[in-house]
């Protein structure tokens, strides 16, 4: 934003033009007692030393082009064509809003459209949305549409789900008091058995999450025998690249399935702002959340898009709401639909093959060093949690003066002791090589 000072003139100008005589005139209605009187604040600065003392702070921040990334739990550093980033500058698409008038809105409803269309197909699942803010407010939306489908309160989480999205769930989801257990085994995969033991008429749904939070692939098959033997709802939140190798939900029968967008051309931007894939059953249509577009034909016979299935008194209902999501990701999700049509599916498979072997690659490298040791030797598909020689912190801190973002520590989010390693299509074997050598240095 530009930086725009006002003169005394100008803002007497704009003070007598909304009929007062002073600044303090127009703060008459606030009572002294709500008032701060005065701010304990630094001196002012001029446009170039403001600049530069922001200019300061920015370059204390580390990027993915300074060191070699090997961390993921849930963003990943994937490569993004430049033609994504050309699409995004284009201002209709940049400064878009809210499409309310479909008629002067049809290049964002189309959009909206396409990115709907590349979900069922990526995910083989029947509906999807047109986005939301991100995965962990899209676990929380399906859980309130279980919820809301079954009319019972309890939800099995099977193995380990993302620690971030489990809170989001949970304090979203908090006023209609829903209850969450977890069943796992030590490395993390789901406990079939105490799972099966425990699913019960007030189970609303089964939650898993393929890959799984530590990386490791679950028997997504089985799980779905044994919420669906129960009538509970199969929730799957999933990788979007995985699903380049991996079966699709819609596959395994799942009747939600969520995801994180970000990997689809997003920046990782330190976390955000990133995007909410979500896709359901049809027959869970009428209770899904978020903004749905639609094509039609008008009265003159042409194409036209539309938004379909939105009552306006689905901004009235509160509590009887399908959606608490007002809003979609609208450019982030435009970011998502040019890479899919960019990549093509032959490239999506490229990348996560690459990602997959390469990954492989390294952990198979640092389970030969002393003191190292895979958490698991069950499938993974492009990160796995390390048991490492010396604490996770010591790596990640030396790790970043030699040039490498070294994982994820995972005693940061859960109970489990280790390094959460992630490989994407980006990573060189040299870079590779030249982690394990940097990790050898930790042997015991």
């Amino acid at each position: 934003m530009s930086y725009v000072p006002n003169t005394k003139e100008e803002l007497n100008d704009m003070l007598q033009q909304i009929g007062v005589n002073d600044f303090e005139e127009l703060l008459k209605d606030i009572p002294k007692k709500a008032r701060v009187e005065k701010l304990d604040l630094p001196d002012a600065l001029s446009e170039y030393e403001t600049t530069k003392m922001l200019e300061s702070i920015a370059n204390k921040n580390f990027t993915s082009s300074q060191k070699v990334m090997f961390m993921g739990g849930g963003i990943y550093d994937h490569f993004i064509p430049t033609l994504v980033t050309s699409v995004l500058e284009r201002p209709e698409f940049k400064t878009a809003y809210t499409p309310y008038q479909a008629e002067v809105s049809q290049g964002t409803l189309q959009m909206m459209y396409e990115f709907q269309s590349l979900m069922c197909r990526l995910t083989e699942m029947d509906i999807s949305n047109a986005s939301l803010y991100d995965a962990a407010t899209g676990l929380a939306e399906a859980c309130l549409m279980a919820h809301a489908s079954t009319k019972r309160t309890e939800f099995l989480i099977a193995g380990t789900i993302n620690p971030l999205y489990f809170e989001t769930a949970k304090t979203v989801t908090a006023g209609r008091k829903l209850t969450f257990k977890t069943f796992a085994l030590a490395d993390g995969t789901t406990d079939l058995d105490n799972l099966k033991k425990n699913i019960n008429e007030n189970t609303a749904g089964v939650i898993v999450q393929h890959p799984n939070f530590f990386g490791n692939l679950e028997d997504v098959f089985e799980l779905e025998k044994i919420a669906h033997s129960n009538k509970s709802l199969y929730i799957s939140i999933f990788n979007p690249i995985s699903l380049g190798i991996l079966t699709p939900p819609g596959q395994y029968n799942a009747d939600i399935a969520l995801g994180e967008g970000q990997p689809l051309g997003v920046p990782m931007s330190f976390g955000g702002p990133i995007l909410g894939l979500f896709t359901c059953k049809e027959s869970l249509i009428r209770v899904m959340p978020g903004r749905l577009a639609g094509l039609t034909i008008d009265s003159n016979n042409n194409r036209a898009f539309v938004l379909t299935l939105q009552t306006r008194e689905q901004q009235i209902k509160r509590e009887k709401a399908t959606s608490n999501i007002c809003t979609n990701q609208g450019l982030i999700m435009l970011t998502a639909t040019v890479y899919l049509e960019t990549m093509g599916k032959s490239g999506l498979i490229e990348v996560a093959e690459h990602s997959y072997h390469k990954a492989h690659y390294l952990a198979n490298e640092i389970s030969k060093l002393n003191g190292f040791e895979l958490i698991s030797n069950r499938p993974f598909f492009n990160e796995f949690l390390v048991k490492t020689p010396v604490n996770p912190d010591l790596i990640f801190n030396q790790g970043v003066e030699n040039g490498f973002f070294a994982g994820v520590d995972v005693s940061n989010y859960t109970d489990k002791q280790g390094l959460l390693i992630a490989v994407t299509e980006k990573r060189t074997k040299q870079e590779i090589d030249d982690f394990v050598k940097f990790l050898s240095s930790f042997t015991k």
